[in-house]
């Protein structure tokens, strides 16, 4: 996966979307952060691997994929707001043997533990939490990417809409 072209892309849409929204960049953070659990959990949601109760099978491997890559636009932003897009050195992650629930579970807790002590090495281990999901969700690289690129227009779109 070329991240350094994902986080390019990612910048351009972040000052698409503060040029029109009369935003400030750095003001941001909270608000990324929360977007990022929301998604999180909408990702979760889909994938109903919590939902012990229900009979009902996960939504589409493309559904599910989507919300992924909603999730990864909002790390690569806040990886934007902290510099790491220019020189974003990144280790493969290896497989792990927990399960997805503990896996969305280290997600959420990487989170949190940004929020509390931002810095390089936390969002490193948070994208590397988000990275191994992908993984235990089944998707390759890419399929990660062609999807963020997807998603990606979608979103330019959107701002050319109004949204």
């Amino acid at each position: 996966m070329d991240l350094l072209h994902l986080f390019k892309l990612q910048k351009e849409l972040d000052e698409r979307i503060l040029q029109e929204h009369n935003l400030e960049p750095k003001k941001l953070l909270k608000e990324k952060m929360l977007a990022l659990l929301v998604e999180v959990g909408e990702l979760a949601n889909e994938t109903r691997c919590f939902k012990y109760w229900s009979n009902k099978p996960a939504s589409e491997r493309s559904v599910i994929l989507e919300e992924y890559v909603d999730g990864l636009h909002f790390i690569l932003s806040i990886g934007i707001d902290l510099g790491v897009d220019k020189n974003f050195l990144f280790y493969k992650c290896c497989q792990s043997n927990k399960t997805v629930v503990q896996i969305f579970l280290d997600v959420y807790s990487k989170v949190i533990r940004f929020h509390d002590q931002p810095s390089i090495t936390n969002y490193i281990e948070l994208f590397t939490s988000y990275l191994r999901l992908g993984q235990a969700l089944e998707f390759n690289e890419e399929d990660i990417e062609r999807a963020y690129l997807e998603k990606n227009e979608v979103n330019h779109e959107r701002q050319t809409q109004g949204y």
